[in-house]
């Protein structure tokens, strides 16, 4: 049996004079980017370097919408209508869109970010809002979520097209949501673990929590962070790690059915 996958991380985090991140570096590792659309990171001049290095490393590209929170980085929880959550990601993606057009590419996904992908994995009303947006701009946008959460279960149901994510270097609890970042367990930050973690992923669909018990866990694209010299030696060693498994590498659009 074949097993595939694809390898995403978050890029195009910097804002005007503050540079946050090795994009460069990361692009060259994985085969899908999700870049911030200006509310929680990112402004115009990034969005378009960040698309244009997508192209030149021939990497699929998805928009990566948020809070509108620079200074919390779209990392905390805001009361949010589904009216509010609806118009934030057709905003944010309808943004990115136009550069990924000028780049003479269309999109490849949409995948939350941080609060906004916390509480929309399970908060009803706020996910069937997502998933009224992505209805309405683009039925062949795929959508990127938490593996196992309400988002992906009710796409599924709706016919939308559904990536279900895993983490490489987070932990999880028992309900399949990822331990707080405040909190042990939070991080898996030798690729010696997180390697065969992710293989057990993919081939077995199972995954160990922070408290040491085994859960389901359905793997199509792996996400992995590359904001420091030492992440991104750690996406280099993942992807190494899952080829020589003979797990085939590639974006989700090449394999997503």
């Amino acid at each position: 049996m074949t097993y595939f996958v694809d390898l995403n991380s978050d890029i195009g985090e910097s804002f005007g004079a503050y540079k946050i991140g090795m994009d460069e570096e990361i692009v060259k590792h994985v085969t899908s980017i999700n870049c911030a659309c200006g509310f929680h990171a990112g402004d115009p001049l990034i969005m378009d370097k960040t698309v244009a290095a997508a192209v030149e490393n021939d990497v699929q590209i998805g928009a990566h919408p948020g809070y509108p929170d620079l200074m919390g980085f779209g990392r905390r929880k805001m009361a949010v209508k589904p009216e509010e959550a609806r118009a934030y990601m057709l905003y944010q993606v309808g943004a990115l869109d136009a550069f990924a057009k000028a780049h003479g590419r269309r999109l490849q996904h949409m995948k939350l970010h941080g609060a906004f992908y916390n509480t929309a994995c399970n908060d009803e009303a706020l996910a069937n809002a997502v998933l009224d947006a992505v209805e309405e701009y683009d039925k062949d946008l795929i959508l990127m979520v938490l593996s196992g959460s309400y988002i992906a279960k009710e796409g599924k149901k709706r016919g939308l097209r559904v990536a279900q994510e895993v983490f490489a270097d987070r932990g999880y609890n028992e309900d399949g949501s990822l331990v707080n970042r405040s909190l042990p367990g939070a991080f898996v930050k030798d690729p010696k673990e997180a390697i065969p973690r992710v293989i057990k992923m993919i081939k077995e669909n199972k995954v160990v929590t922070a408290d040491g018990k085994e859960i389901d866990i359905v793997a199509d694209s792996i996400c992995v962070h590359g904001d420091n010299p030492q992440a991104i030696e750690f996406v280099k060693n993942i992807r190494k790690g899952l080829e020589e498994e003979g797990i085939v590498v590639k974006p989700l659009v090449d394999f997503l059915k």
